[in-house]
């Protein structure tokens, strides 16, 4: 009975240039993070502004993301992934090089500009080759396999930061560009186009191609699940945008300190997504989803009521499960609706919900900050992490009702 089961269930072969993107995306994840928690610090220091004002600069960038992620998918699905990656990873390079000039906020407000308009093409290309190079449960793992490469960077890159920024952010914003153009070569040079020319959509325009990702909207369920994903990234936002901050200015957490916490993240993940994909696997997507929304919605209690590093590390660990639980399951449920040539497009519109959260949680955080107090950020957060997860109940009993229809409209063998 062994033997069969193995025979059922072959040894998933990873082909080379998925290896290929694993050790790019450790570079860049390694170089982007030594900077990148601490980016509200070293704008706050150089700007000396309100927190609603800081906090704004992150609002410019999710809104460029936001028009950015509208046209990628439908670029994607017409001109292929490959080059639209290649020409975003050179861009967020020449951003990070930006930012070792800036001194005013317009300066700032255009390297966050800029690295908005860059970010989709490198997320959404690199989600749809992995999901045009797999299918079924092997893209479930590969998805998987490619959250715990870019954890891999991200553990080290926090506290090397850390040490180093304390020092100099010069340094941390050449080691982010540098690693980035690390990436931009391998992709350049080992990666092949998985886009096949029968699948992509040639015959429309970049606007009917616009048409038809608004056209994905008419899938309620879609809808629904890019609603209640909004609410609970909006709590994840809040974290890592402004931790940092909140960490130093409120505590005397400096960067050294403040580097174990994401890092805790970034081990988690490493440690245990494969392990928590296999459990959850055997679950409805959504259900699943409303569990991790759950865990969010814990973290931003306990950091409502908690003081301190060892507070914070919990909250991390806690938002940490929730993400193991979320992350590589929302993926797979977005790729699993989209028809194989609207699949660029409907990961796009997915990629909307980041910038939508980053637009709204910053922002928001600064604003109750400046007006009610520290705390208040967090028990926002509560009430949005707590919509989320009604948010994916509903979901779970939408989504039942849909498999139980297809079920009973295919006709007796």
């Amino acid at each position: 009975m062994q033997a069969d089961a193995s025979a059922r269930k072959p040894k998933i072969r990873y082909p080379r240039q998925f290896w290929v993107m694993i050790v790019g995306i450790m570079v860049a994840s390694l170089g982007v993070t030594m900077i990148w928690p601490f980016l509200m610090i070293f704008t706050s220091e150089k700007l000396g502004l309100p927190m609603a004002s800081v906090t704004s600069l992150m609002t410019i960038n999710s809104l460029c993301g936001l028009a950015a992620s509208v046209i990628a998918g439908p670029i994607l699905d017409r001109y292929g992934r490959k080059w639209p990656m290649i020409l975003g990873y050179i861009g967020n390079a020449v951003v990070y090089l930006g930012y070792l000039g800036a001194t005013e906020y317009w300066h700032f407000a255009l390297c966050m500009a800029l690295t908005g308009l860059s970010g989709p093409f490198q997320r959404v290309g690199a989600s749809a080759m992995i999901a045009d190079m797999f299918s079924g449960e092997e893209r479930t793992h590969a998805f998987a396999v490619y959250r715990m490469a870019n954890n891999v960077g991200f553990g080290s890159g926090p506290i090397i930061g850390g040490l180093a920024l304390q020092a100099s952010y010069r340094f941390g914003l050449i080691a982010a560009a540098a690693s980035i153009g690390v990436q931009a070569l391998l992709t350049l040079f080992l990666v092949h186009e998985t886009l096949q020319p029968e699948q992509r959509n040639t015959t429309e325009s970049i606007l009917q191609n616009l048409s038809g990702m608004l056209g994905a909207l008419k899938d309620k369920i879609l809808v629904h699940m890019l609603a209640a994903s909004a609410l609970q990234e909006t709590c994840a936002r809040m974290v890592w945008v402004l931790g940092a901050v909140y960490a130093k200015t409120n505590f005397g957490i400096n960067e050294v300190q403040y580097g174990v916490i994401p890092t805790t993240n970034a081990v988690m993940v490493v440690l245990l997504q494969v392990l928590m994909m296999r459990f959850t696997s055997k679950y409805r997507q959504p259900a699943v989803m409303g569990v991790g929304a759950a865990f969010y919605m814990a973290s931003q209690l306990l950091l409502a009521l908690t003081s301190g590093f060892w507070g914070m590390w919990i909250a991390m660990v806690v938002m940490s499960i929730g993400e193991l639980i979320i992350a590589p399951t929302a993926n797979v449920f977005v790729a699993n609706l989209a028809p194989p040539d609207k699949r660029g497009r409907y990961l796009g519109i997915y990629g909307l919900t980041w910038y939508v959260s980053l637009a709204i949680g910053p922002l928001f955080a600064g604003i109750m900050t400046d007006t009610y107090g520290p705390r208040a950020p967090w028990i926002g957060g509560t009430l949005m992490g707590l919509s989320s997860v009604l948010g994916f109940i509903w979901l779970d009993r939408r989504y039942k009702r849909r498999l139980n229809q297809k079920t009973e409209s295919i006709p007796a063998a």
